[in-house]
């Protein structure tokens, strides 16, 4: 392998605490008990139309979705950073590619006005060799487009690459795309199928067991 890609929520980064407190602070403005994390953190890796499914029973398609969307996404705006952390094992493992010089980058279905933010909060602006986000391609995961690009910008074939992710669109992207897919068991992984039927043939419990298949 001569390259790996990373989903970001989920698989590089803990994004749920944030997430969820945007969430639980609309709850609350709306006279509702605010909800664990253990039940946001399965919607987590779905964005803002899976925690508004999973906080108010509503879908993209119903009246009102697109105001509750954007309160969402401007409370989120305002605490990006506050509990968001990389998963335990990220830090060691992005040092270790490092060392390697294997180039590393992140293909999200995240918008780009909060991924780079991020990006850049966590420390990780100037080491990662691309950034694919959600609204730089035509299409966003499950659709292969997102790591084609990827692949492109460090000029590296899709067969040389892994892409760590935990659910089950990354791996059908990362099938699409000829690209080796990897599950992060310790990832939110959703409330669908087990991830054991997702069509992958790597799934790790910890980043560096990734090391293993490089």
């Amino acid at each position: 392998m001569n390259a790996v890609f990373f989903d970001f929520d989920g698989t590089l980064a803990d994004t749920a605490p944030d997430l969820g407190h945007a969430l639980n602070r609309q709850r609350i403005n709306k006279g509702l008990d605010p909800l664990p994390i253990e039940q946001i953190r399965i919607q987590a890796s779905a964005g803002a139309r899976g925690l508004l499914g999973l906080g108010f029973n509503i879908k993209p398609e119903d009246q009102g979705y697109i105001k509750l969307r954007d309160e969402f996404l401007e409370f989120y705006t305002q605490r990006l950073c506050h509990e968001t952390r990389l998963f335990p094992g990220i830090p060691e493992l992005l040092d270790q590619l490092d060392a390697l010089a294997l180039p590393w980058g992140i293909v999200t279905n995240k918008p780009a006005r909060f991924t780079h933010p991020l990006i850049a909060l966590l420390g990780l602006k100037h080491r990662v060799s691309c950034v694919v986000c959600g609204d730089d391609t035509s299409h966003t995961k499950p659709h292969p487009e997102p790591l084609l690009v990827a692949c492109e910008k460090i000029n590296i074939s899709p067969s040389d690459c892994l892409y760590l992710g935990d659910d089950l669109r990354d791996v059908k992207a990362s099938l699409a795309a000829g690209m080796v897919p990897v599950i992060a068991r310790y990832g939110y992984l959703g409330n669908g199928l087990p991830p054991e039927s997702w069509g992958a043939r790597h799934i790790i419990n910890k980043p560096q067991d990734m090391l293993a298949y490089i």
